[in-house]
């Protein structure tokens, strides 16, 4: 019987069709062409692409990145460029359609010669059904998108009859104007770290889609996971169980009766728990349904440095009843709550000694915790161009750089599910930001809903991803912008406005889309003032309604007058520093990659209009402005350190770049040490986010890493300053006051020791012990500062000449809440050093560094023999990429330093021999011909 039955299944399978899947064909399979008339071009082409890119493929033009192509190259982006392929005709009997990720930005679209479709949002996902115009194709389909001017197209709608207008200033103008008016990436007009290349292409990838009868493709998914009855913009209940939320839009069409099935599978690939979802919807193509998880059926996903980045793949199954499933995606996902907290601070905070207002801090799991990072921008102004290699070297550099948040900057692109895939893979938290920033925005029913499809798509897209900490609306624009129009004519106007924008739109589209993730309008902000839940928006801004000797919300600041930025008192007291920095030039090596050798000068006009700070305020090039960036840097590292002047001309640049480096370190190391104090101050700065990350290009900038991937002495800096516990100084030149404190971002309480000890430059102790104390006994809270001690300087160092004095300090710390008879296992140490007085006016000395390489334990080991050395840098060649784990440090004769190293890359040209050309140096170099 059981043979007989088999038989009959096969002979069913033989007469009865089988049913056909759907197809998905990549648009990059087929031969493009790209082409423009009035240029009289017609070139191969990649989608995706830029036509940029398409052109210097194909020898029309040369590296966009060289020289002044900046400029030079502005007649790519005037006439229309097409790009057209013959394409494959779909099965018959299938529906087709046309997906597309991304389109840079105003489009025509024709297939077989028939219109399909126009776009104007670079950050939308289209789709179009594309059925019948393949009926009615005779002959092989041809497609074709051609992109209209960004810039005259902008330009055009800015002068629409009644269109909107701001006060002069209100745009922060770069080079080109009224980037406002369109959804295009806003560092494409310009910004004063990048270009203006306004890029033109099919920047996503794009599909073909071919769906048979009672079949669907799924073609994006929200994934929502947060703790039952959880509220956003309040506190998590973390005994509570986990709800998992999932909303699949798809293509096609579906039964009435499909329901969702899922799987949770560990990083083991073993099954967690399964089943149906239930309150399932069908809306709109689209269908959703939930379930609750059991919280100890799973391990919470968290931060790097803070515990285990756990993460879970999650299958989600349409299915009908009785039969096979339809259509089946998988997203890795993990279970975390990540709240911005900006609650009115509690009884139990004040009694602690914290300043009355407002919090404005982040909690990962119900735990307050340090923030620290920098901020992420566009890392290429061709997007096609970054690759999962190189942003998994750039998120590598992150975590070794001891941070744990990147602010994703507005006015850049959405980053694609890749970059989210690393950072929840390494555990670093991306602020992500909708794409406004720096300017105000219309309000128009088009423009609105144009954004509306934008944050939709965007906000379902990314919210899975556990490294997704917080949706903030936009960049600078309620501490800037509103700033700007407060008081004016027209400011109820503009501010309801901007409540239109970025709360009734931006902000409604997160809360009706994610309970797990916070929003918040502006990226400095003095945060809300009252939640009104039975409201679809519930936020009331505070704006600038605030409390004399009360203290709210996140801060930037930015200071370009050198002479005062080592003056703490100067830097912003609040709960958080979002941005905070000034530029400095990348090194002669990537100065190299687009520079001819004859330009490297810091005279060179063609480095001189490579900065881009202040803005050129125009498309055309502005010597003047660029100079007075210029004259910034050069001001800031001749007032703190000997002014280089080397006879060989390459030598010299390369010592100007990096002496202002050295100040860019030092002064956001400043800032740093400050706003991590405040963790223990009445502030309870709970978070320090430095601009920038890395650099879009080769230029000066605020980054801290050059395109490329090398680090400048910033990067190392901050990697020193954002361990777990450091020992900072606090002078003021006034009173010649010192404070030492000792900070510690640990949940959990240390103790230890701080050594401290004077030395002369000549590296000879000081016996200071009766004015000053070599070694202190030390504890710090959880998430904390102490303070060691205050000193005069002039009492202290009585007799001494400051010029000819040096302090060391060392500490040397384990937890302090241990089990009886438990010896700690695992200290945390921090050098840090302070001199009274600029180095430009001290007595440093020749210090005798001795560079010795030891290749079988891939370190080098540095020691001064006659002095102290102050900012030691390591230098290696250009045709290698090299991380070590310390750099830009000081070294004296009795603490010899050892620095290990990585090497990421070497193209070969000097194999095996890359280390006999590493190079030592200090600051005293600077003095040397």
């Amino acid at each position: 019987m059981a043979n007989l039955k088999a038989w009959i299944s096969a002979l069913v399978a033989l007469i009865l069709p089988v049913k056909a899947s759907t197809k998905v064909t990549d648009l990059s399979t087929f031969k493009w062409n790209l082409a423009s008339t009035p240029a009289n071009i017609s070139v191969p082409a990649k989608i995706p692409g830029a036509v940029h890119l398409d052109l210097q493929a194909a020898g029309i033009i040369g590296d966009p990145y060289h020289g002044l192509n900046d400029y030079d190259l502005r007649w790519v982006i005037k006439p229309n460029w097409t790009y057209s392929a013959e394409i494959s005709k779909p099965a018959s009997g299938a529906s087709a359609w046309l997906l597309f990720n991304g389109l840079d930005t105003f489009t025509s679209i024709e297939l077989c010669g028939k219109h399909v479709a126009a776009t104007n949002n670079q950050f939308r996902q289209y789709w179009f059904d594309v059925t019948n115009i393949f009926k009615n194709c005779s002959g092989k389909p041809t497609l074709s998108i051609n992109f209209g001017n960004a810039v005259e197209i902008s330009e055009k709608i800015s002068k629409i009859p009644g269109q909107e207008t701001w006060p002069p200033g209100v745009e922060g103008l770069f080079e080109f104007e009224h980037r406002q008016f369109i959804r295009k990436e806003q560092n494409d007009f310009g910004w004063d770290w990048g270009p203006a290349f306004s890029p033109t292409g099919t920047w996503q990838p794009a599909y073909l889609v071919e769906i048979p009868p009672f079949d669907v493709h799924i073609r994006n998914v929200l994934v929502d996971v947060y703790r039952e009855n959880q509220v956003p913009l309040l506190v998590p209940d973390q005994s509570k169980n986990w709800v998992v939320n999932a909303s699949l839009d798809y293509l096609g069409s579906l039964p009435k009766d499909a329901h969702l099935e899922f799987a949770l599978f560990d990083q083991k690939k073993q099954l967690v728990t399964e089943g149906k979802l239930t309150n399932v919807i069908q809306a709109s193509n689209t269908i959703t349904g939930s379930t609750v998880i059991a919280k100890d059926f799973v391990n919470l996903w968290w931060p790097t440095g803070l515990g285990n980045q756990t993460l879970y793949s999650l299958r989600l199954t349409i299915a009908q009843e009785g039969k096979k499933s339809i259509s089946s995606v998988t997203r890795k996902i993990g279970f975390r709550t990540i709240l911005l907290n900006q609650e009115p601070i509690r009884p139990d905070q004040l009694a602690k000694g914290v300043a009355p207002g407002a919090n404005w801090h982040f909690e990962i799991n119900g735990k307050e915790f340090y923030a620290k990072g920098s901020n992420f921008i566009p890392p290429d102004a061709f997007w096609t161009r970054v690759t999962r290699d190189k942003m998994e070297l750039l998120f590598d550099a992150v975590v070794k750089g001891n941070q744990n948040m990147l602010r994703v900057w507005a006015s850049g692109a959405y980053l694609p599910d890749f970059i989210y895939d690393i950072a929840d893979e390494l555990g670093v938290l991306l602020w992500s930001e909708f794409n406004f920033g720096d300017a105000l925005y219309p309000v128009d029913k088009e423009f609105l809903n144009n954004c509306k499809e934008e944050a939709v798509y965007q906000v379902r897209r990314i919210n899975h991803h556990p490294s997704l900490a917080l949706w903030a609306g936009g960049n600078e624009l309620e501490n800037l912008e509103l700033r700007q129009v407060q008081g004016s004519e027209n400011s109820t106007r503009y501010f309801a406005e901007y409540e239109t924008l970025f709360l009734d739109i931006l902000g409604v589209t997160v809360f009706e889309n994610s309970r797990s993730i916070s929003y918040t309008p502006s990226s400095t902000s003095n945060g809300w003032s009252k939640l009104d839940f039975s409201r679809p928006q519930p936020i009331t801004q505070r704006y600038y309604n605030t409390t004399a000797g009360e203290i709210y919300g996140d801060t930037d600041y930015y200071n370009y007058d050198s002479t005062v930025a080592f003056d703490f008192t100067r830097y912003p007291v609040g709960r958080f520093s979002n941005e905070f920095g000034f530029h400095s030039m990348p090194s002669i090596h990537t100065w190299r990659q687009a520079v001819d050798e004859k330009d490297l000068s810091w005279e060179s006009e063609v480095v001189i209009l490579r900065n881009h700070h202040p803005p050129p305020g125009g498309p055309e090039k502005n010597l003047n402005a660029a100079r007075g960036g210029m004259l910034e840097m050069t001001q800031a590292h001749s007032t703190y350190y000997p002014i280089p002047n080397k006879t060989d001309p390459a030598a010299q640049f390369a010592a100007l770049c990096l002496a202002s480096q050295i100040f860019q370190a030092d002064y956001y190391g400043s800032q740093i040490q400050f706003y991590r104090r405040g963790s223990g101050m009445p502030e309870r700065q709970l978070g320090s986010l430095y601009w920038q990350l890395e650099d879009i290009w080769q230029a000066p900038t605020w980054a801290g890493i050059e395109y490329g991937g090398r680090w400048k002495v910033l990067h190392y800096r901050a990697k020193d300053l954002y361990q777990n516990v450091i020992v900072s100084p606090f002078y003021n030149l006034e009173d010649q006051k010192l404070e030492v404190y000792v900070t510690s971002d640990l949940f959990v309480p240390v103790a230890g020791k701080l050594h401290m000890e004077w030395y002369d430059w000549k590296g000879k102790p000081l016996n200071l012990t009766q004015n000053f104390p070599k070694d202190v006994n030390v504890t710090v809270g959880a998430i904390n500062s102490t303070r060691i001690g205050s000193w005069n300087l002039s009492d202290t160092l009585n007799g001494i000449d400051l010029k000819n004095a040096v302090l060391m300090m060392e500490t040397y710390m384990w937890l302090a809440e241990l089990p009886p008879n438990t010896a700690p296992t695992k200290f945390y140490r921090h050098r840090n050093w302070f001199t009274p007085t600029f180095l430009s006016s001290a007595k440093i000395v020749d210090p005798g560094l001795k560079l010795t390489h030891v290749p079988k334990e891939l370190k080098f080991v540095i020691k001064a023999t006659s002095g102290v050395a102050a900012w030691v840098w390591l230098d290696y060649p250009a045709d290698v990429l090299v991380t070590f784990d310390n750099n830009g440090f000081w070294v004296s004769p009795d603490l010899p330093m050892i620095v290990k190293y990585e090497v990421h890359e070497d193209n070969g040209k000097i194999p095996w021999g890359w280390a006999d050309n590493v190079t030592v140096q200090s600051i005293w170099d600077f003095t040397l011909p």
